[in-house]
């Protein structure tokens, strides 16, 4: 299912929260309120949440030329429910979700074959964050950012700078 955040509703986003708190170790307040204001992608089995991701707005410069782009956030599959195609499920929806909407879509993470095998790549370039007017290098982040082809099915040069405002929380 389909939803924008403000459709989720009690119930629903009482599941999607738990799950996100039992897939990630280190979720945070912050974690949450960043992967809200989008559209949601839940996948559920007899009513239960078993999946989920989020797609929400975000500027992202591209050598310095700002880009609206999807921002992909809280992307989880409850651990008795792995394997089954669920994850797959779930980022086909939000990869239609970015190409109806955005320029690109763009993701943070260590799990590059996933996402490869969906039609995402490694950005090859430099990592930054706009911190009040000023760029601030983020290498660790150089090797885990991921984009997919947007609206058109293009992509900008892949070896560029690459900056996200700055944000409560993760930047990227």
């Amino acid at each position: 299912m389909t939803l924008a955040s403000g459709e989720l509703g009690a119930a629903w986003t009482a599941q999607v929260r738990a799950l996100l708190w039992e897939s990630f170790d280190d979720f945070t307040e912050d974690d949450w309120r960043n992967g809200l204001g989008g559209v949601h992608v839940v996948a559920l089995i007899d009513d239960v949440v078993v999946g989920h991701a989020s797609v929400v707005p975000r500027t992202v410069y591209v050598d310095g030329d700002p880009f609206a782009a999807g921002y992909v956030e809280g992307v989880a599959v409850r651990a008795a429910n792995r394997g089954c195609g669920i994850g797959t499920a779930v980022m086909t929806k939000i990869a239609s979700v970015i190409q109806d909407r955005y320029a690109f879509g763009v993701l943070g993470t260590g799990a590059h074959a996933f996402y490869e095998s969906l039609r995402w790549r490694r950005w090859r370039g430099q990592t930054f964050v706009r911190d009040n007017g000023r760029l601030r290098r983020t290498p660790d982040d150089d090797d885990g950012i991921m984009v997919l082809p947007g609206r058109d099915d293009w992509l900008p040069a892949m070896r560029g700078s690459i900056a996200v405002d700055a944000r409560s929380g993760d930047d990227w």
